[in-house]
């Protein structure tokens, strides 16, 4: 009888995942929104900063929950064994209806803005980009894995390289924003709350790895060097990015707008070499498209494990959760064709940042040794300074959302409820 030997990820793959779901379609697109309301340039810098510090904090009660329990599936997993299984599953029902699938939508409706063609069905070619990438992820784990890898390669020289050539180049800071609006003013406003939404959700990506912990050749070391380094890397990146967006564009020309990258390596390189590297930022975003396709699936094939209604979207026979990749495809696609891309981000932020939050509570718990589970093989540090931090600004952040954008935050409490109602559908059928 053939044995199929199963291919464990390495800690580069999974620094790799983490990279790769990080830097995607917020880094490009979510400056022109955080430019509507904030002036200050300081400011903006400073919600960079501040999102990756944050995420790092969240980095590191990830790892040390993660590296203990050693079990794929994210805060469905955590949430199901520290708290209980209405938590877990409402977790695991948020990653399967926005935590994946709409950044999934997001970057494939950012990469048709980046890419220099002429009128076409951009709805249409994002979904397409989207099949594509789904498609491709169904053939094996292995080439999986070294797709990420080189992608991952070409991401980061391709984001360096616009960081250096920002840095080298002359800019224009004096003349493009309002530096004399007081700071205090602008980092203590509502609107600088909102914009950490943003923020938070071009960070999103930093807690990948721990999706797929179990498909890992060593968790309890690999998980937290991947989340702790992947976040690290990507904040610095990030902040170095914004810098160069802004000291080579006007206020004007970036407020408000989506494709903000196309705007600068305009105004940096010119509009034929430009384009040249709006075809580059487009393939960058289907890269992170790339990421969150494997990643994501992953929750639901978890789920499949332990109720009847989702069984049906286990992977198969190689390990391949084909079911759940085009479930995934289809609510992305769903997105695409009903939302606009700046509702689909807060309702997708305001979600995740309320799971996450659960989960570095959840570090208390743990830490308690009262849940049935070994001790942490990986400790927190700055515990429970990270912690404490983390959930005050989350928590922040989604009052503020509640005020600004009451609409989308009824659609998030509308999909909480249909959660809720599954659940109990679901045990029910499960007990009869």
């Amino acid at each position: 009888m053939h044995v199929l030997k199963s291919y464990k990820i390495t800690t580069l793959t999974g620094t790799a995942i983490v990279v790769a779901n990080m830097i995607g379609t917020g880094a490009f697109t979510s400056l022109g929104f955080q430019l509507e309301n904030l002036k200050n340039w300081g400011a903006i810098l400073t919600l960079w900063l501040l999102g990756g510090a944050l995420a790092l904090f969240g980095a590191f009660s990830y790892a040390e929950i993660g590296a203990t329990m050693k079990s794929s599936g994210g805060e469905y997993s955590f949430l199901t064994r520290l708290y209980n299984p209405l938590l877990g599953y409402l977790s695991g029902w948020i990653s399967i209806t926005v935590g994946f699938a709409a950044p999934i939508a997001l970057s494939a409706i950012a990469c048709v803005e980046y890419l220099p063609i002429g009128k076409v069905n951009a709805r249409l070619l994002a979904i397409v980009i989207i099949a594509l990438v789904t498609f491709a992820h169904t053939r094996n784990l292995k080439l999986s894995s070294v797709f990420q890898n080189v992608s991952t390669l070409f991401k980061v020289l391709l984001i360096i390289l616009l960081i250096v050539l920002g840095l080298m180049m002359p800019g224009r800071l004096q003349n493009s924003y309002h530096v004399t609006t007081i700071y205090l003013n602008e980092v203590t406003s509502p609107a600088f709350f909102v914009a950490l939404v943003y923020v938070s959700y071009s960070y999103s990506g930093w807690n990948a790895a721990a999706y797929i912990s179990d498909e890992f050749k060593n968790p309890a070391r690999s998980l937290p060097i991947s989340l702790i380094v992947g976040t690290s890397v990507v904040t610095v990146m990030y902040t170095l990015l914004q810098y160069s967006f802004l000291i080579h564009a006007t206020y004007q020309e970036l407020s408000g707008q989506l494709n903000v990258g196309v705007i600068v390596t305009r105004n940096l390189l010119g509009s034929r070499i430009g384009n040249f590297f709006s075809v580059g930022i487009a393939l960058l975003l289907v890269s992170g498209i790339s990421a969150m396709v494997w990643v994501g699936s992953r929750v639901t094939s978890t789920m499949g494990k332990d109720y009847t209604f989702w069984h049906f979207f286990t992977p198969d026979v190689k390990g391949i959760p084909k079911k759940a990749l085009w479930l995934q495809f289809s609510i992305a696609s769903t997105m695409i064709l009903t939302g606009t891309f700046q509702q689909i981000l807060i309702y997708c932020g305001v979600l995740l940042t309320l799971s996450t939050m659960l989960v570095v509570a959840a570090v208390f718990k743990l830490r308690k040794g009262k849940n049935h589970i070994s001790s942490p093989t990986f400790k927190s540090p700055f515990f429970p300074f990270a912690q404490i931090v983390f959930m005050l600004f989350s928590a922040g952040m989604i009052g503020f959302a509640v005020v600004q954008h009451r609409s989308e935050i009824l659609l998030g409490l509308v999909n909480l409820i249909v959660g809720v109602i599954t659940f109990f559908i679901i045990k029910r059928t499960d007990t009869q």
